[in-house]
């Protein structure tokens, strides 16, 4: 497990390249920031985490797949990583932070135009005043940001 990639996965760079491209300036990986965010607009006082399916335990998602094998250890092991996911949502929330998880299933295997959509639903949601956000496969990005609670 140390050797899978937590910095510029293939949907980070994907996402970032969409962002830069409809003129978002941005910084990376605040390690000031609890969590240390993927992609941090200081402008908006606004985070974004680009999130694996597999190791944040996406609910309802194809991608989030459980092992056959060591299956205890493989459900703690989600269940440590959504903990601390909260915690640090919590935490940036507390500071006055806006906070927005895209997943991967959001990007993976999407054509230009699907990329384009989540990022002007990204450019959306930073100039809203909802604090916190998710965009997953099953969000319909034809819509403004909407209200999401976290868990």
């Amino acid at each position: 497990m140390a050797k899978v990639g937590q910095r510029d996965t293939k949907p980070e760079l994907c996402l970032r390249s969409i962002l830069h491209g409809l003129g978002l300036r941005y910084r990376l990986y605040d390690r000031t920031l609890p969590g240390t965010p993927d992609i941090v607009f200081p402008k908006y006082k606004s985070v974004v985490f680009v999130h694996g399916c597999f190791w944040h335990a996406h609910e309802g998602c194809k991608y989030a797949t459980v092992p056959k094998t060591r299956k205890d250890f493989w459900l703690e092991k989600f269940a440590a990583n959504r903990k601390r996911d909260r915690k640090n949502y919590d935490a940036l929330l507390k500071g006055g932070w806006k906070v927005l998880v895209v997943w991967e299933c959001a990007i993976k295997g999407k054509k230009e135009p699907e990329l384009r959509k989540v990022g002007e639903f990204v450019k959306n949601w930073l100039e809203s005043d909802e604090s916190f956000g998710e965009i997953g496969a099953d969000v319909s990005l034809e819509e403004q940001p909407q209200k999401s609670k976290l868990d």
